[in-house]
């Protein structure tokens, strides 16, 4: 509700013998409660967060940095990590004397966050933008005057040239592992000619680059039976080939993430060689011994997948694959880390993720005898990443002398950063231009390698920047 000050006001009178004497009246004004927001977690909680913050601006409701009296904390409670820093966030604004809205994954944890946290005032789960709205604006009243200066696509937490665009919520899966799907529930699917709305939107805010994200994003389509839609004079099906083709006709990058290694992921490698998608692939493979696979509950088929591979590079010979595996997973020996890093001697995949198994609560796997001792994850973890970042560099070097084309991300002085196709925000490397000439973030430009390291490429560029459209 209003805050509400009673201010002093000093006017002057005229008075005989022209004589100013000060006089003093009572204003009592409202000031409305600042609102402040924390977004936590992975880029589907960031997509959420764009989606709050955006109902909040067209409800009048302005947000601010720092310090505020009402604060929106989107969570994330995937692993002990995450859950201990949404835990931390939460303490802080509390102690700090605010009040403050939970939403997001650790929001399905209602009674514990009630236990824990009394003076919270609205918890809700992820993906829930109106309930949000609606509790801030109980908190704070919304402002018809507050204006904000919105693309069609509403408010992003990205750089204006590139942007996430999430096409289905929840997963079928039952990862033993993993509590997405106690979290986030089932697969839901958006239907195409929904998600090519925004697209559109995102292509006409000026974004060079659509990163598509889900759950399970080879799996869109399939909880709608990839039922067709009407988008312009087209009928559209609903599924990830589909899409992809749609996409590759509004932006000039499409990255995908999160693709579970389905048969139909085989059909997406032709359209990147074709230029239509970018040569990338994000597959989290999670580990490579039949027995872990089995446990975890995923594909165990681990000769399959370096046939799959071979098949993939040979048709298009520019691909990357980023994925990530899980070390210390419960029952995991010796033999069964090794055979995890024969596999990634075989498959020199280009980027590489590594996280110690987290007993995160209701994950089935902690029910599973031999747990492995935290030091030993630790150890493991360490010796992965080392044998991975030798492949890198091998093949990082081998890009040496080759001529690419590169997507600005910033200009920090003398030195500018950008991207090849094979490096999605954030996650993988980035190419450190110097000396560049007349760039600016979203632009595109040419560059030949210069250098290289574990992770990233030295480079210098060649001719001015590239419109492309």
């Amino acid at each position: 509700m209003p805050i509400f000050l009673t201010l002093l006001m000093m006017t002057t009178l005229q008075t005989a013998g022209n004589i100013a004497r000060p006089a003093y009246s009572h204003y009592r004004i409202a000031v409305m409660p600042t609102v402040g927001f924390v977004s936590l977690g992975c880029p589907k909680a960031l997509v959420d967060s764009e989606r709050i913050l955006t109902g909040l601006a067209r409800a009048g409701i302005e947000t601010v940095d720092g310090d505020a009296d009402v604060t929106v904390v989107n969570t994330c409670g995937f692993i002990d990590a995450a859950r201990e820093e949404s835990f931390a966030t939460i303490e802080a604004l509390l102690d700090a004397g605010g009040e403050v809205v939970i939403t997001g994954c650790l929001g399905k944890e209602m009674d514990l966050l009630r236990t824990r946290f009394p003076r919270i005032r609205h918890i809700s789960g992820p993906a829930e933008p109106d309930r949000v709205v609606a509790a801030v604006s109980a908190l704070a009243p919304t402002d018809g005057e507050v204006e904000y200066l919105m693309g069609p696509a509403g408010i992003k937490l990205t750089p204006p040239h590139y942007a996430y665009l999430k096409i289905s919520e929840g997963c079928n899966h039952h990862c033993t592992f993993c509590i997405i799907p106690g979290l986030r529930g089932r697969l839901r699917s958006r239907r195409i000619d929904e998600v090519l709305a925004e697209a559109d939107a995102l292509a006409a805010q000026g974004v060079k680059e659509a990163l598509v994200i889900a759950q399970d994003t080879s799996a869109y389509g399939l909880d709608l039976r990839y039922a067709p839609a009407r988008v312009g004079d087209r009928e559209l099906a609903t599924d990830i080939r589909t899409l992809s083709e749609a996409l590759g006709e509004r932006f000039p990058w499409v990255r995908l993430h999160y693709v579970y290694p389905y048969p139909h992921v085989d059909e997406l490698v032709p359209l990147m060689a074709e230029g239509r998608l970018l040569p990338y692939l994000d597959m989290p493979l999670q580990h490579a011994s039949p027995a872990i696979l089995k446990a975890m509950r995923r594909p165990a088929a681990v000769e399959r997948m370096l046939e799959r591979l071979a098949r993939w590079r040979e048709l298009c010979p520019d691909l990357a694959i980023r994925s990530t595996f899980i070390v210390g997973f419960p029952g995991e020996t010796d033999d069964d880390f090794g055979m995890l890093l024969d596999f990634l001697e075989d498959a020199r995949l280009d980027r590489v993720g590594c996280f110690t198994y987290s007993a995160v609560a209701g994950a089935a796997a902690n029910a599973l005898a031999d747990h492995v001792p935290e030091r030993d994850k630790l150890d493991r973890q360490e010796t992965l990443m080392e044998v991975q970042a030798a492949i890198s560099a091998d093949k990082l070097q081998q890009l040496v002398g080759r001529r690419m084309r590169v997507l600005v991300d910033a200009v920090e002085g003398e030195v500018t950063i950008a991207r090849t196709v094979r490096d999605a925000p954030d996650v993988d490397g980035v190419v450190v231009i110097q000396d560049a000439r007349g760039l600016v973030p979203g632009d595109f430009a040419w560059v030949e390698v210069t250098g290289a390291d574990d992770h990233d490429l030295e480079a210098r560029q060649i001719g001015r920047p590239v419109q492309v459209g």
